[in-house]
């Protein structure tokens, strides 16, 4: 795939998890690619394995160094590899809250439990002792609270009647290595998952008020309500032998669609039969699409046809 996201991965000891997601991303469906392997111990084994199989590499110890500064020279050899997104995967430091922030929606970890259940340490030990019938692996996105982003994917261990910690702990992690290469692709990817893409698109247009989705001619569409409701949104899903999954959105007409996309190609094109009637195409289907845009075109084209009821107050501010 010629569009991966560039991935740096950061990991601790033997990085076997770093060395399940360096292989998955030679498979050819694979929407990313390992730029680059760090640690925080130059000893690790996993550097090696990273370096073998010709990804560059990068070491620094953290100790004798504040948290903000070591933190400083990951980031910044991530960004000097051209990373995208960062993986840890078993890196067992605590980030700053600044170096989070920087990187929120694009870091992502793995953790040794079913989360929300047993976040931190020892997460083999607390499910036996608490007795649950299976334990697990998640995969998250990382944010200020340790181990609490959004959980994009998991799996289910059960517990075998004598379980320890450790024999737990070697079934979790076979079940890490399935897992965290596949969540990590399809997170990826989801700037181009039709599913994903409507799923949004339809959370923003049914927050406008008096709103209902409703199909039309084969297409998921949004209206306003009642027996009079009119369509203002149309989820354009590669149509007519398009390459575009888009947003259709009405403009005040033909002049104002050409101007959109004489000007901006890459965000909005003519769709085929709704273009007659002045209605534009906002592609979706990209990795930079702007949902603000999106939220303000859907937010206009409600406007043009929602009751003078439902407007009066809106169109009152922009007279003010």
């Amino acid at each position: 795939m010629a569009d991966t996201t560039k991935v740096a991965v950061f990991i601790s000891g033997s990085g076997t998890n770093m060395a399940a997601l360096l292989y998955a991303s030679k498979m050819a469906d694979a929407g990313y690619e390992v730029v680059l392997v760090a640690s925080n111990d130059p000893d690790a084994a996993g550097l090696k394995l990273a370096a073998a199989e010709g990804v560059r590499t990068f070491a620094l110890s953290h100790k004798g160094m504040t948290r903000a500064d070591h933190d400083a020279a990951m980031e910044a050899a991530a960004v000097d590899a051209g990373a995208g997104l960062i993986a840890l995967a078993g890196y067992m430091r605590i980030l700053s809250e600044e170096f989070v922030a920087r990187w929120e929606g694009r870091m992502l970890n793995i953790h040794p439990s079913l989360l929300p259940k047993y976040r931190g340490l020892e997460t083999h030990a607390r499910a036996l002792a608490a007795g649950d019938p299976a334990a697990g692996t998640s995969v998250h996105l990382v944010t200020g609270e340790l181990d609490a982003g959004e959980i994009l994917g998991q799996i289910e261990v059960t517990i075998l009647p004598d379980d320890t910690p450790d024999t737990l702990a070697k079934r979790v992690l076979i079940a890490e290595h399935q897992l965290y290469s596949r969540v990590l692709n399809a997170y990826v990817l989801r700037p181009f998952d039709a599913d994903h893409l409507l799923e949004k698109v339809a959370k923003l247009a049914l927050a406008l008020p008096e709103v209902e989705a409703r199909e039309s001619h084969g297409s998921p569409g949004w209206r306003t309500g009642g027996a009079s409701g009119k369509y203002f949104a149309y989820f354009n899903n590669q149509h007519h032998g398009e390459p575009h999954i888009a947003l259709l959105a009405k403009t005040s007409g033909q002049d104002e669609m050409a101007d959109l996309i004489a000007r901006d190609p890459d965000t909005f094109f003519r769709p085929a039969y709704y273009g007659a009637s002045g209605w534009v195409g906002v592609i979706l289907n990209r990795r930079d699409a702007d949902w603000d845009q999106v939220a303000y075109w859907l937010q206009r084209s409600w406007r043009s046809v929602a009751p003078k009821r439902l407007t009066a107050l809106m169109d009152a501010a922009d007279d003010f």
